[in-house]
């Protein structure tokens, strides 16, 4: 027999919410991705990679909203909370290396990886389970 509290879930819209912010945030960097690689020969590519890169900033910073509501009043697992601030972090350190690929290339990756693991745990079961 399960306690009370181990059938209490997150609320529902909360979690609706970080998950189309989390969808959100994943098409925002597949387009500014898509964009890089002809950004190098093209200056009005360029600036499109930087304007998605915009997006993936503002996007970045609701998530992080909305995942801080799911973890602190939602009563919902903490870890995405940094994932999203380390999105956000990392996002933003993209501006600042843009010139050089050697740091600009991890950091994207490292983008991915963080969204690849947020879109997983978002679908999952254990996303809706309060701690």
């Amino acid at each position: 027999m399960s306690s009370p509290a181990a059938t209490r879930q997150v609320p529902a819209g909360l979690l609706y919410a970080l998950r189309v912010a989390i969808i959100a945030q994943a098409a925002a960097l597949l387009v500014a991705a898509s964009f890089a690689g002809q950004a190098v020969q093209s200056q009005p590519l360029a600036e499109t990679h930087v304007m998605a890169g915009m997006v993936v900033h503002l996007v970045a910073l609701v998530q992080l909203v909305l995942a801080v509501l799911v973890w602190r009043p939602g009563r919902g697992a903490g870890w995405p909370a940094l994932a999203s601030l380390a999105l956000l972090i990392v996002g933003m350190a993209q501006h600042f290396t843009w010139e050089a690929l050697g740091a600009h290339v991890p950091n994207g990756v490292l983008l991915f990886g963080l969204i690849a693991a947020l879109l997983v745990w978002s679908w999952s079961p254990a996303a809706a389970r309060r701690r």
